[in-house]
């Protein structure tokens, strides 16, 4: 079990309040433009996205929660913290992977998969193990704002396959099953966790054990603004 940081705590869940009480105003609109797209799109179908179409669009990501605004979100070709991966973070910027290993796009049916560093490169994700259940996660890509809620929290280890194949899956930590909906994987490092729990193992590119990752679904689809 994670001991998750409380700095400034108070003043973060009064802003999640005003923010979840806009998300559920905002949940029937979001729910009516989900409905009235055209059939051709992601958000209309529950058919799962290939995860190996090469994605080139950078995307913004945005975590009102935790003071996360304008983050880039850059794709590539690989999985989660590989060596490719870990270069794009070490710029300060966030990565989404596509292919076999990898995940879908913004608002695609199946698993968004974007990590970032939590203290290294400027530390995007800093507060990631603050999000709670109900917080929004907005993605802009191509002229669409993707609003997520986050749903879950889960634990990844780098020294377990079955662990690693539960993150990377198309439905977030059920290997095989068929995805229905559209969901995000938000994951950032567990380096103060694990080191105060005394486990000091790095991989290859300096990456603790353990990840936090924070499980969302879609909720909203809209132009932005």
């Amino acid at each position: 079990m994670f001991r998750m940081f409380r700095t400034g705590k108070l003043m973060r869940r009064r802003h999640r309040l005003r923010t979840r009480t806009f998300l559920r105003a905002s949940a029937c609109a979001g729910a009516a433009v989900l409905l009235t797209v055209g059939a051709g799109t992601a958000a209309a179908s529950t058919a799962p996205a290939d995860r190996t179409d090469p994605r080139t669009q950078v995307a913004v990501l945005g975590i009102p929660a935790i003071g996360v605004d304008d983050l880039d979100v850059v794709p590539y070709e690989g999985t989660t913290d590989d060596r490719a991966g870990s270069r794009i973070q070490d710029r300060g910027v966030a990565a989404s992977p596509y292919g076999e290993e990898g995940g879908v796009g913004p608002g695609d049916v199946g698993n968004y998969l974007v990590t970032a560093h939590r203290l290294s490169a400027g530390g995007v994700l800093r507060e990631l193990p603050e999000l709670e259940k109900g917080d929004p996660v907005h993605v802009t890509e191509d002229g669409t704002r993707y609003t997520y809620e986050i749903t879950a929290t889960r634990q990844t280890s780098f020294r377990s396959e079955r662990s690693l194949a539960e993150q990377r899956a198309e439905v977030p930590g059920k290997p095989g099953e068929e995805p229905t909906r559209a969901m995000i994987t938000l994951s950032t490092c567990a380096t103060p966790e694990d080191d105060a729990a005394g486990n000091f193992w790095r991989d290859e590119f300096g990456n603790p054990e353990h990840r936090i990752d924070k499980v969302g679904v879609l909720v909203a689809e809209r132009p932005a603004p």
